[in-house]
């Protein structure tokens, strides 16, 4: 039986409260999910950089402090997974920014070519972005752990 279509037990037919309180995570992971996901829209119907738009956006700081307020909730379910997965893509985002900031900063005065490095760079950090709240946002509609991030337990 799924988490997502939990269904009352036969014992008594009384509902398992740890299904419904995953359907209340599921929805909740959603929502983190979706706002990560109206930094990268807000990024792609603007000006902004992906990368840059979801590291300093207002929804994906909201969906990552949402993320660290119920993670304890999360542990030794399914859902860790997708916890870990949306904090650690968070702050890889922000390491890779930083990696091409510094890379990218000592070619601008070489040679000018680091203002492009810096927005290929950049570039890429989005694409990498998009890729994981895609890919994790899938897996959890078919009510997949993150795969080489299952639970401890």
């Amino acid at each position: 039986m799924s988490p997502l279509n939990a269904e009352p037990s036969a014992v008594g037919g009384a509902p398992d409260p740890t299904a419904s309180h995953l359907r209340g995570l599921v929805g909740y992971t959603q929502w983190i999910y979706a706002l990560h996901s109206l930094s990268i829209l807000s990024a792609l119907f603007s000006t902004h950089n992906v990368a840059f738009r979801f590291v300093v956006g207002l929804p994906s700081i909201i969906a990552v402090i949402l993320n660290y307020a119920r993670r304890s909730e999360t542990h030794g379910t399914w859902l860790e997974s997708h916890f870990r997965w949306q904090i650690r893509t968070f702050w890889f985002a922000w390491l890779w920014i930083i990696v091409s900031l510094i890379i990218a900063m000592p070619l601008v005065l070489l040679a000018g070519l680091g203002f492009f490095v810096g927005l290929l760079a950049l570039g890429l950090v989005g694409l990498w972005v998009i890729y994981r709240i895609v890919r994790g946002w899938l897996a959890l509609r078919e009510g997949r752990a993150m795969p080489g991030l299952a639970p401890v337990l």
